[in-house]
């Protein structure tokens, strides 16, 4: 523990159903409001004119904790090309930009300005404040589409349309994952509300394998070194001589932080396994770290996408190096670039299968009403549905709940299992915890 004061901006991973019950009336009520619209008013596009659909895309910058600058910088380039290629059934796309600042102050402000500007969606985001920036959609009745998953909120707000399975997915599949190679588990997670719900979920992956809880180690998220953290996880992973135990990290930018502290630390400890999520760690902070000698190499990884080598990924590469070659921001390796892509995509074919105007209410009755998108099998289809919801009382909007297994392999990351693992059951037993 730090010893500071945490404000609570994102609700805890339990209780959820009657929070989900009371967010989706408020939800159908605000609908039900002539004053309120849910949305711009219908036959007007969400821009300057009837030719231009206006959206927005934000994610902190410059900041002490996680920053995701290539996230804005990813959809402002969609947009060029889009442009650039006639746009989006003849309409121009205008990508609107915010810092929500890593506070909920700012998320909040981000949130109002999508409503004052008339934003038909919120694209492809990130925010630690899941709270603060859903209630301001909610009530103009803008959709939230595919947002990186790092809070439970975006798993339960009504307009809320994710494409991965977000935080959530990611712990329960590194749990299952670790559960099958590791002695004692060690867990170094933010000091913060959104980390609190970080140890249940991956203790969930971990009991599908008949493992042991891992122990709960909480860290500033904006701390400078965590020499103390990295010795407790190393004396207990290395207590019982008979097996390895595995130091889990799932500190956002600070996870080089933690690990150059791990290194240093393990010189007077043996060989113990190392874990982490995409978005804690990428192909280029690998590299950065000396690469296949560097702290990462064997660590396990659990991704919500195929490998960044993937000539999956081609199309998306081409558009970078089209509309952003030179802007360092964008890094293809990047789990919140590649979130980004996936959102503007699934997007742009929502849009063309509009039969009239687009508007905020018509984008989000084409996905209510079960429109299938494909993401050329970055993942599978996706469905808005009642039917498409998995049956994780506390994640009541995760549709697509499937990972990737990596591992760090002579420097680097590489599929340790072909294909999506689907991480459905394990989350609905993580709600019995």
């Amino acid at each position: 523990m730090t010893g500071r004061r945490r404000t609570r901006t994102t609700s805890p991973v339990h209780p959820r159903p009657a929070r989900t019950r009371l967010l989706s009336a408020a939800a159908l009520a605000a609908c039900a409001s002539v004053a309120v619209g849910c949305g711009v008013v219908p036959g007007v596009m969400g821009g300057s004119g009837d030719d231009t659909i206006k959206v927005m895309t934000w994610a902190p910058q410059d900041t002490a904790a996680t920053n995701k600058p290539g996230m804005p910088a990813m959809a402002q380039a969609y947009a060029r090309w889009v442009n650039a290629h006639g746009g989006i059934k003849g309409h121009k796309l205008d990508v609107l930009t915010c810092n929500d600042h890593n506070d909920t102050v700012g998320a909040a402000q981000c949130a109002r300005r999508a409503a004052k500007e008339n934003v038909v969606a919120v694209v492809g985001s990130y925010s630690q404040h899941g709270r603060s920036f859903l209630a301001p959609l909610e009530a103009a009745g803008i959709p939230y589409i595919g947002g990186y998953g790092v809070t439970d909120d975006e798993f339960t707000s009504p307009l809320s349309y994710p494409v991965n399975g977000g935080a959530p997915a990611l712990l329960a599949g590194l749990g299952e994952q670790l559960g099958k190679k590791c002695g004692p588990v060690s867990l170094i997670r933010p000091d913060t509300v959104a980390g609190d719900q970080l140890p249940v979920l991956l203790d969930a992956g971990l009991k599908r394998e008949h493992h042991p809880a891992a122990a709960d180690q909480r860290a500033a998220e904006d701390a400078t070194e965590y020499a103390g953290q990295a010795k407790q996880a190393l004396d207990r992973a290395t207590a019982n001589p008979q097996s390895t135990g595995c130091v889990v990290t799932a500190l956002g930018d600070r996870t080089d932080t933690f690990m150059d502290s791990f290194r240093r630390s393990r010189t007077d400890y043996r060989k113990v396994g190392t874990g982490t999520v995409l978005g804690s760690i990428d192909q280029s902070r690998i590299d950065a770290s000396g690469g296949k000698s560097g702290p990462y190499e064997g660590a396990y990884v659990t991704g919500w996408y195929p490998v960044a080598s993937d000539p999956l990924w081609d199309p998306m590469r081409k558009v970078i190096k089209e509309q952003a070659f030179g802007d360092n921001r964008i890094d293809p390796a990047d789990a919140g670039v590649q979130t980004t892509w996936i959102a503007y995509n699934v997007f742009k074919k929502v849009v063309e299968a509009l039969g009239g105007d687009v508007t905020s209410n018509a984008i989000r009755q084409t996905l209510d009403n079960g429109l299938k998108v494909t993401t050329d099998g970055l993942t599978p289809p996706l469905s808005w549905r009642f039917e498409d919801l998995i049956a994780a009382v506390d994640f009541p909007r995760l549709v697509n709940a499937n990972v990737t297994f990596q591992v760090v392999r002579g420097g680097q990351l590489v599929s340790a299992l072909d294909g999506f693992q689907d991480e459905s059951k394990t989350l609905e037993s993580a709600d019995q915890h």
